[in-house]
């Protein structure tokens, strides 16, 4: 997402806080980038760099509420600000990241991949920022923006609702990941089943290597028992402290739609408010700080290594660059072949993977079964009898709890041996990968130290689990009228053998159908990251390319002036070397 544009149009909607000379200066510099960035014909670079020099002079933070799909984050942030500003639903809602910040009135606005904002109201938000009415951002919506009189927006504070983690839709997780250098501080959305893991870790993490400030917040306690709070709230805490070697903060427990609705107790919603505020008083400006500070460094990097690309292109023989471009694409097409051919051997190791996946299935239904019938007949003593239809729904209901006991720790083993057998398949995809990022290197392509190489194979599953407990929840209902006067009849000639009997049977087909389906979660979602993996390989392979073969483009038009040209270009280019570098 691009961020917002220039002061004078802000103005329009809200009132920016105070200046300082700090800001001021950091702006000043990040202008003079974007007057460099232009001189250079990198327009991208100049427009990030424009706009981030807005939101410094404005003393405008980003507090980014991320998290895996379904956490809650909307209905969070609409809580906090007061405001039912941001859709929410039960799928994954957000398709593109949206700033919720200060202005007199409500307002949105979205900004499309033209450049231009568009005012669309509230009411027509949902038109561009849900996945139902904009499905994967099919209307090239780089990000929107949400007006609210909210006090606690008022110094500066912007919240940023982020695509959901591992969502259905692939491009929401890439945008999230897109975001994370404008982020200044997170608030990280949890839940309690589970609390965190897999790609949701990665982000946090490398949130958290960007930004010290990050608030961990369970959301929806209101649907979870004390003791499973209890285990998530340790969980998390020791799994972040563990892959950030920092100590973390209180994980607060909230329900933000007992917020919305007025209801129940306030939990940690005092302690939340605090925190935040808190954030604005003794952090606010240090953040500003810090955003023009990594946005100079980031930026910066991206000119010099294009004037260095520029200056190498000038100062060798064109027929030395179309040699080192011909080489680059050999060796992509060379890594083409080779991934179609592990793609073969890659099949083979699904067979194997499903082989074992269909055994430990197998034996887990075997013992399940005896242990859950034994359980479920020990149930049945307490259940009590009374009118039909209503005996019928609590034997059901014991029925899935039992399957829910069996089936919920099982799924932590199946998960762990999933990521172990997926991580030694990509591994051999990361070693590919870098095998011929190192060709390349060796063969003197200095491209390559200015490329962020070295793919990595210790991230884990790369799409979320789709692993629900759907058949638990909606099967305990008579299907239909006839059934419900068949429980009538059948409480009535005492025949409650009938209704235990299909209960018993409800088990089995609980404990069949969830355990097949950790089964194909943990197959799918293999495929799925290897496919995703194999993507970022090719991705980089050719960026490689792209970026030698522009600067060629460049070189050529130069030369074709003569030598002068060429010496003026490189002289040019120096200048603009000490420019850039002295804003740092």
């Amino acid at each position: 997402m691009q961020e917002n544009e220039s002061s004078s149009t802000v103005q329009e909607y809200g009132s920016p806080p105070a200046e300082t000379s700090a800001s001021v200066d950091g702006a000043s510099r990040l202008l003079r980038l974007a007057g460099l960035a232009q001189e250079l014909g990198a327009e991208p670079v100049a427009e990030e760099a424009r706009e981030l020099a807005a939101r410094v002079s404005e003393g405008r933070f980003y507090v980014a509420c991320v998290g895996q799909f379904k956490r809650g984050k909307s209905t969070l942030l609409n809580a906090l600000v007061g405001h039912e500003v941001v859709p929410t639903g039960f799928v994954p809602v957000t398709a593109v990241p949206t700033v919720i910040r200060f202005g007199e009135e409500l307002h949105a606005r979205v900004r499309m991949r033209d450049g231009f904002w568009r005012d669309v109201g509230l009411s027509g938000l949902k038109e561009y920022v849900t996945e139902e009415l904009n499905p994967e951002n099919r209307k090239a919506v780089d990000g929107a923006e949400v007006f609210v009189p909210s006090s606690l927006l008022s110094s500066g504070m912007c919240f940023v609702d982020t695509p959901g983690l591992g969502s259905v839709f692939t491009g929401n997780t890439a945008t999230t990941q897109a975001f994370i250098p404008h982020i200044d501080a997170a608030l990280v959305v949890v839940g309690a089943d589970p609390p965190i893991a897999g790609e949701e870790l990665v982000l946090v993490e490398a949130v958290g290597k960007q930004v010290q400030d990050l608030i961990l917040v369970i959301n929806k306690a209101d649907r979870t028992t004390d003791p499973e709070r209890a285990a998530a709230v340790q969980f998390t805490r020791e799994v972040l402290e563990k892959r950030l070697h920092r100590p973390m903060g209180e994980v607060l427990e909230v329900s933000a739609a007992e917020r919305m609705e007025n209801r129940g107790p306030l939990r940690d919603w005092e302690k939340l408010l605090a925190s935040l505020h808190h954030l604005v008083d003794d952090s606010g400006r240090n953040l500003v700080r810090a955003a023009c500070d990594r946005g100079l460094q980031r930026l910066s990097e991206q000119l010099l290594a294009m004037i260095s690309e520029d200056r190498d292109a000038l100062q060798r023989p064109i027929e030395e660059s179309e040699r080192r471009i011909k080489l680059m694409k050999e060796t992509i097409s060379e890594a083409e072949r080779s991934m179609r051919e592990l793609n073969f051997l890659f099949m083979a190791e699904q067979y194997r993977i499903s082989d074992l996946f269909l055994d430990r299935h197998k034996q887990f239904f075997r013992s399940a079964s005896m242990e859950s019938e034994a359980e479920f007949d020990h149930a049945l003593a307490s259940v009590p009898g009374g009118f039909g239809p209503h005996y019928r729904r609590r034997v059901m209901h014991r029925a899935q709890e039992t399957a829910r006991r069996k089936v919920t720790p099982w799924l932590k083993p199946e998960q762990e041996e999933g990521e172990r057998q997926y991580r030694a398949v990509a591994l051999r995809f990361v070693e590919m990968g870098n095998s011929f990022l190192k060709k390349l290197a060796d063969a003197g392509l200095g491209e390559l130290t200015r490329m962020p190489h070295a793919l990595d194979s210790e991230k884990g599953f790369r799409v979320r689990s789709r692993f629900t407990f759907e058949d638990f929840i909606g099967t305990a209902q008579p299907p239909s009228p006839l059934r419900w006067l068949a429980d009538i009849f059948l409480l009535l000639l005492g025949a409650r053998k009938v209704i235990t009997n299909e209960a018993r049977e409800f088990l089995r087909h609980l404990l069949e159908v969830n355990g097949s389906r950790v089964q194909n979660d943990v197959l799918n979602r293999i495929q799925e990251s290897r496919d995703r993996l194999e993507v970022e390989i090719r991705k980089l392979l050719h960026e490689i390319s792209r970026i030698a073969e522009q600067a060629l483009d460049r070189a050529r038009k130069v030369k074709e002036e003569g030598a002068p040209a060429v010496q003026s270009a490189i002289e040019r280019l120096n200048r603009l070397e000490r420019e850039v570098s002295a804003l740092v």
